[in-house]
């Protein structure tokens, strides 16, 4: 149970992270319309476009797990017993090594950046691989949730997708 609770605090420490990001979008946009205001320049548009994207990473494993992604579940819903479980570990074996493979080149991007000290082409100059890292990090923490939902599939326990969801019309379930 003491992984359990870790993985799950890894899943909600990365959900505020990407909240985090969210008010720091808003923050920048602020500090651009205040700039104006008082004649100071502040360019807002790459700095909010790098929060963006970390806010957009760090929320897959959280959103994955509360059942926030779209799913097409035809095959799924169509099987049952056996089939359905290994039509189940199929789709989610898939998108872990979609992920995984995702992550690997996110993080080779980041060490290549860092390496060849690489900065971004704004006002600002940031190295590089400060924002990549996030989506590094958000790619990487998606694969452990769809490892962690695929042994769990296995082990023949409802997947926290589904044990998250909500019908969206009453009986849809039944």
């Amino acid at each position: 149970m003491a992984v359990r609770r870790l993985l799950d605090g890894l899943y909600l420490g990365s959900g505020y992270l990407s909240a985090l990001f969210l008010v720091a979008i808003a923050l920048t946009i602020v500090a651009q319309i205040v700039g104006r205001f008082f004649g100071v320049a502040v360019d807002s548009t790459e700095s909010a476009g790098f929060c963006l994207a970390a806010s957009t990473f760090l929320g897959l494993a959280y959103t994955f797990r509360h059942d926030g992604h779209i799913r097409v579940t035809l095959l799924v819903r169509l099987a049952s017993g056996p089939l359905g479980k290994l039509t189940e570990l199929w789709a989610v074996g898939f998108c872990a090594a979609g992920m995984a493979y995702m992550a690997y080149w996110a993080g080779d991007q980041v060490y290549f950046s860092f390496t060849f000290g690489e900065k971004s082409k704004g006002l600002l100059a940031i190295p590089l691989w400060i924002p990549q890292s996030a989506m590094a990090l958000g790619t990487g923490i998606l694969t452990i949730a769809l490892v962690d939902e695929f042994i769990s599939i296995l082990l023949g326990r409802t997947p926290s997708y589904v044990e998250n969801s909500t019908a969206l019309f009453q009986g849809e379930n039944d």
